[in-house]
């Protein structure tokens, strides 16, 4: 028996978020600590790739990067960018447009 692609792709982007959110984790606890931090450049592509809600959980509950700059602008604008995209593809996909 084969997953649907539906399930499938909300399984995959739930593996992501946790990633994203961990991520955050890991940071903070090594920014913490003075430890090697994770590369700002990495957090903000495992938004990128679909994991922006995580991040943005992460953000707020760990109250990491909330007044960093620019990390908080990219990450609003990554986030801004999926707010138009993801509707735009889905629309697309489904035959709704062109």
């Amino acid at each position: 028996m084969t997953a649907s692609p539906l399930l499938t792709g909300l399984a995959a982007l739930a593996v992501i978020n946790l990633a994203a959110w961990t991520a955050f984790w890991w940071d903070k606890r090594a920014a913490v600590r003075g430890d090697r931090r994770v590369p700002e450049r990495t957090l903000l592509l495992l938004a990128l790739v679909g994991g922006s809600p995580g991040a943005v959980l992460a953000q707020q509950t760990l109250r990491h990067k909330t007044r960093k700059e620019p990390f908080r602008t990219l990450l609003f604008a990554i986030i801004l960018a999926q707010v138009f995209a993801v509707p735009l593809t889905l629309g697309w996909l489904a035959g709704w447009l062109g």
